[in-house]
């Protein structure tokens, strides 16, 4: 499986690294956009857990084992993908950078790699059916009207939508401190507080002056035209959908016809019900610590959750570079999905952006899993200390 896109080499250079990435966005982005993109909630206590438990997941290396040329293509879910990662849903993710789904969706279908589109993403299933290819993950914030949930199931299998992802850890709103700090509103609008933070980042503003001030379109082509403006860390979808119980997993089961994945699970105790509700593969995360502080690390929860099930495994949450993924591999991920760092690498180079993370994920994966004498991803385990 080749590559299908091209990444700008002249990029190594200035930005070999996340962290590199991450610099330059925040200087292109406006301070309430970071802030909705980039904080969690409490203490944030559980992204420093997320990271602190990914660095304690060591390998060990090895030597005299020859020229590696390692592999790193995967099958899941009955696809074949070049590498073990994708892009993963965020919300109002038109709002971190203007048209990110578009150019997003773009990058996942030329690389042959997973695009998660959120319902509160800023471009309805619709609008990206040009786009994704044959890439398209569809995330579900259950609506609580049947009629509803049946009509956004027929748009996205329509628009070429073909896994479906029920997210089952926001049974609340969740408060992100920060977030309500830096002065965003839903649906988002400049107020006089933060046009000087716009007027500092001029290539974002010229898009959204392109483009639009981003909305959650899906979501408001359902929702009543009187909802007024509601506080940053809420939007017209909490106004449509309910915490879902297990009878709503299976009626979802039913209506959906491909691969159903349930996202947010840390308790391998919930394992058997879900086998028993027929989903597909199960996603390991604490939604990077937006939704509750009190949560273990997502990386501490794989292996309880690999011997509960042999159901494929996803897994998100803090995941900052190749090194990262490899770390999710052996502990039992049969796949990683990332939303953040897709958007710092559109914050700093705008279009070049997926393809330059892309391929520096890559360069990452191979040159440790040189390191540590792995020819192919379900070597990984045995490396591990």
């Amino acid at each position: 499986m080749g590559r299908r896109f091209l990444p700008r080499m002249d990029l190594f250079q200035r930005y070999p690294g996340i962290s590199d990435l991450i610099t330059r966005a925040r200087r292109r982005i406006p301070q309430f956009v970071w802030e909705y993109m980039d904080s969690a909630t409490g203490t944030e206590t559980t992204t420093g857990r997320n990271r602190a438990a990914l660095d304690a997941v060591l390998f060990r290396p090895s030597i005299l084992h020859g020229e590696i040329v390692p592999d790193l293509s995967t099958r899941f879910l009955g696809r074949d993908y070049p590498v073990p990662f994708g892009i993963a849903p965020v919300g109002m993710s038109g709002l971190v950078w203007p048209g990110a789904e578009r150019l997003l969706a773009r990058h996942a279908a030329h690389a042959g790699i997973p695009y998660g589109l959120s319902s509160v993403a800023t471009q309805t299933p619709d609008d990206l059916a040009a786009d994704v290819g044959d890439q398209g993950w569809f995330q579900l914030y259950p609506p609580r009207a049947p009629e509803m949930r049946a009509d956004i199931l027929r748009r996205a299998k329509e628009a070429g939508f073909h896994t479906l992802v029920l997210t089952v850890d926001v049974p609340v709103a969740s408060r992100r401190e920060r977030q309500t700090r830096g002065g965003l509103v839903q649906p988002p609008r400049i107020t006089p507080r933060l046009a000087l933070q716009v007027a500092r980042c001029p290539v974002w503003a010229y898009g959204m002056q392109t483009l639009g001030m981003p909305r959650m379109r899906l979501m408001d082509s359902y929702a009543p035209k009187t909802t007024g403006t509601l506080p940053s860390t809420a939007h017209v979808g909490y106004l449509l959908r309910t915490s879902p119980d297990w009878d709503y997993l299976r009626d979802l089961r039913a209506l959906w016809d491909g691969p159903l994945v349930v996202k947010g699970v840390l308790d391998p105790a919930f394992v058997p019900d879900l086998e028993k509700a027929g989903v597909d593969a199960i996603w390991v995360s604490n939604h990077a610590g937006r939704q509750f502080d009190a949560a273990l690390a997502s990386i501490d929860a794989l292996p309880a959750m690999r011997a509960a099930t042999t159901l494929p495994l996803i897994f998100d949450s803090g995941v900052r570079g190749g090194l990262d993924i490899i770390r999710a591999l052996a502990k039992g991920a049969d796949f990683v999905m990332m939303g953040r760092p897709w958007h710092y690498a559109l914050g700093a180079l705008g279009g070049d952006g997926p393809a330059h993370l892309h391929a520096m994920l890559e360069k990452d994966m191979i040159s440790n899993m040189g390191q540590i004498g792995a020819a192919r991803l379900s070597d990984l385990a045995g490396r591990l200390v």
